[in-house]
């Protein structure tokens, strides 16, 4: 790969003499079988002949255009006519195809959106105002695992489900703690933090990732040593997308027991539901750091009477006998009984929090389109100071009023109380008993429903302010929230950035601007809600003179 790299700078010369260009911007505007044999020389000329750039690049005027956009679009608000589309898609099956990307898109003046499960809630991987490419990386998705190390290596195009199912292949007491749903993206989970139900006993997939390959703006491919430990740093809960594109992940594999014990246990306002989710939040983040208890609060009808339904799920390290005696003496609210945890070992309990039936074979986690596609909205909060009794009941009445929108709650507490704020750039640690999802979901394509549908979850967003955390009201990276503030046109400006970036980095952000400015000075790396460089920002720029250790400004 670094032989390709040395090669690149003799050969932009001479393709910038066969192919002048007075303007980018008007040559990417006509469409045309010319433009895309322009843009298709530059990609053959940057990458290996070896494996032909051509074969995984489509452009609009291509069969496989529309299915392969459209193939890992999650959220069907940036599925319609008017949603701006790529100038091309590349399906990168080799590292010289990113490297060709970038160099070429540099030329023509084309941004890149980097998508690797699709899963992003404001379609940031795969949509942008200005001319674009989408880089899916659902090609490079190989699992490598070298268990004597107890360690694998991932490419950023792989599902959860993919390397779940890999490590079940080959062990029955390993796993690695990431997301409960097996459709996403390794690439963007791991990048942004990556949190599931083992988080309180092992911390986010960040907290276990021990290198990275990452290709920079240059076409340089970085491991963890000569990308140095700052953009290693930015990397892990950053959001890879502002720094390069990242290929590919080395974690560390974690000890899970052979049995595992579920649970899931409903309950209605009537039920007493609403009392037990008040004294949930006093023993969710102090119980056994090896139990998970989330809770998904949702408007339901019981007898034909307007309610709110409190589903626990819960996923606890080690047999039934043992989380009984946890539970009746921690949180006999709940009233579990034998009958309602269920043993089974470590894989199965992740088909079952993706409620698939208990028996379903585990190459199901292979597939990496498990369920419709929806319109959907989501935000997030983070709760530092249990709710009040009084407050819940308000909560209640605003969602029934509201209808539809639902609240998920995920404990933090053990593991994630450990890890220093300043870690990573995930800074959601110590002092946070559990972070709010906020989801609401329809069917109907239509902008005056969307509006509605958007009404209602912001209009709960609103409420909740006096419960949650401030100063700022933060956050999660991954439950991308362009409500919360964009970048807008233009490079990136520290001021507009630092609205959104410190609810998502809080004390973090500014040292993610410092990364960003010294391995991607021209800000080429940019989206809606990238970390902004400095570097054209003089008078912001005298705060980082001095570089950090393993980045040169």
């Amino acid at each position: 790969m670094h032989t390709i790299v040395a090669s690149l700078v003799p050969f932009f010369l001479v393709f910038h003499i066969l192919v002048p260009v007075s303007s980018s911007d008007s040559l990417i505007q006509h469409n045309n079988i010319n433009t895309n044999n322009t843009l298709l020389q530059c990609l053959s000329l940057y990458s290996e002949s070896s494996n032909p750039i051509s074969e995984v690049t489509y452009f609009p005027n291509t069969p496989s255009y529309s299915p392969t956009l459209n193939s890992y679009i999650r959220n069907l608000r940036f599925n319609s006519s008017t949603t701006p589309k790529p100038v091309f898609i590349l399906t990168p099956s080799h590292i010289s195809h990113i490297q060709a990307s970038i160099i070429c898109c540099k030329k023509f003046n084309l941004e890149i959106r980097i998508r690797s499960g699709g899963h992003d809630y404001d379609g940031l991987s795969y949509v942008s105002e200005k001319p674009f490419i989408v880089l899916d990386m659902f090609l490079l998705r190989s699992v490598v695992i070298d268990l004597k190390d107890e360690s694998l290596w991932v490419e950023s195009g792989a599902t959860i489900g993919e390397v779940y199912y890999r490590i079940s292949e080959i062990s029955s007491v390993h796993g690695f703690p990431a997301g409960v749903c097996p459709t996403v993206g390794v690439g963007g989970h791991f990048s942004g933090g990556g949190y599931g139900n083992m988080m309180r006993k092992f911390g986010l997939s960040v907290d276990n990732i021990l290198d990275a390959k990452i290709v920079d703006v240059d076409g340089r491919v970085l491991d963890r040593e000569s990308m140095g430990e700052d953009v290693f740093w930015a990397i892990r809960g950053g959001g890879g997308a502002s720094f390069g594109v990242i290929v590919s992940w080395k974690i560390k594999l974690v000890s899970v027991p052979e049995i595992v014990t579920v649970f899931r246990v409903e309950k209605t306002l009537e039920q007493g539901g609403g009392d037990i989710v008040h004294q949930w939040q006093y023993v969710a983040d102090k119980i056994h750091d090896g139990l998970f208890i989330r809770v998904v609060v949702s408007p339901a009808k019981r007898k034909g009477k307007k309610t709110i339904k409190a589903k626990f799920n819960a996923l606890f390290l080690g047999n039934a006998y043992e989380l009984l005696d946890v539970m009746n003496e921690s949180f006999p609210e709940l009233g579990l009984i034998g009958e309602q945890c269920i043993e089974m070992s470590w894989i199965d309990s992740v088909l079952f929090w993706y409620n698939y039936p208990v028996g379903t074979l585990t190459d199901i986690l292979l597939e990496r389109h498990s369920s419709k596609e929806k319109f959907l909205k989501r935000k997030s909060d983070y709760v530092q100071k249990p709710i009040s009794k009084i407050g819940f009941d308000g909560i209640w009445k605003k969602m029934i009023e509201l209808g539809k929108v639902s609240l998920t709650f995920n404990p933090y507490g053990g593991k994630m109380g450990e890890i220093s704020e300043m870690a990573t750039p995930f800074p959601h640690r110590a002092g946070n008993i559990y972070k709010i999802q906020y989801s609401v979901n329809w069917k109907e394509e239509s902008n005056d429903v969307a509006n509605q549908y958007l009404d209602r979850i912001r209009k709960l967003y609103d409420y909740m302010t006096p419960y949650v955390s401030d100063s700022p009201r933060s956050s999660y990276v991954n439950y991308r929230d362009v409500d919360i503030g964009v970048n807008g046109d233009g490079d990136v400006s520290y001021e507009k950035a630092s609205i959104w970036g410190k609810k998502y980095f809080k004390g973090n952000f500014d040292r993610l601007v410092e990364v960003k400015t010294a391995i991607d000075p021209s800000n080429f790396f940019k989206y809606e809600q990238s970390i902004p460089s400095l570097a054209s920002e003089t008078s912001i720029m005298a705060e980082y003179r001095q570089p950090s250790k393993g980045v040169s400004l």
